[in-house]
């Protein structure tokens, strides 16, 4: 199979048709293997139009569609200077495409096969600003805070007030809040001490564990 022709057509096809416009962010889609980022027997998928599965389990783990996490990027308007944190890294397709547009990353992952794969992966193809480390994902990594942008890989119902305190002044969230059809992406912004939100567009993406609100019993 030829994998650059199916990244390139991913791109045009996939990402650019729902207004990603942002030069950096194109380019690094172009320019990293995703086939690298996958199971060996979906290689000849990584290019589709939907997410993959990683890690089955009873809280699977997927690799997000293209044009969501495209779309979530551009909205965070990453720069070279920006330190980020990601939330949730797999395999470390995002943590690559993050290190081409950002200055440094954080990629934070729970599970430690998930962690070691998405190491070795990462170091084999040349990434060499990132530093993958393990934790709980909801408490976030604050031994490297603050961050510039900090990036949820996968929808959450509810984010922690660990996360919010992790960003610098000025510092932005980006995160796909709800679950099913009804989520929404959602821009986070630190400012003085405060966070304002605003709502950006609507997705579908698969849930990151460890982020569902306590349910309380009703009388």
């Amino acid at each position: 199979m030829n994998f650059e022709a199916a990244r390139t057509k991913m791109v045009d096809n996939q990402i650019r048709t729902t207004d990603v416009t942002s030069h950096s962010i194109l380019s690094a889609f172009l320019s990293v293997p995703r086939e690298e980022f996958v199971p060996a027997k979906m290689k000849e998928l990584a290019y589709i139009d939907a997410d993959i599965q990683l890690v089955g389990g009873p809280e699977p783990r997927y690799l997000m569609e293209p044009s969501p996490l495209a779309k979530l990027l551009q909205l965070a308007e990453i720069s070279k200077s920006d330190v980020v944190l990601e939330i949730g890294c797999g395999t470390g397709y995002a943590s690559a495409l993050l290190s081409l547009i950002a200055g440094s990353v954080v990629a934070l992952e729970s599970d430690e096969t998930l962690a070691a794969t998405a190491t070795a992966t990462l170091a084999r193809l040349g990434y060499d600003n990132i530093a993958v480390v393990i934790g709980d994902l909801a408490q976030g990594y604050p031994a490297e805070a603050p961050y510039d942008v900090i990036f949820i890989n996968g929808a959450v119902e509810m984010i922690p007030a660990a996360l919010f305190e992790q960003l610098r002044d000025g510092g932005r969230l980006v995160a796909v809040e709800g679950f099913g059809n009804a989520s929404r992406a959602k821009l986070h912004v630190r400012e003085n001490g405060r966070t304002s939100k605003r709502s950006d567009f609507n997705t579908a993406v698969k849930p990151l564990p460890g982020f569902r609100r306590e349910r309380s019993f009703v009388f």
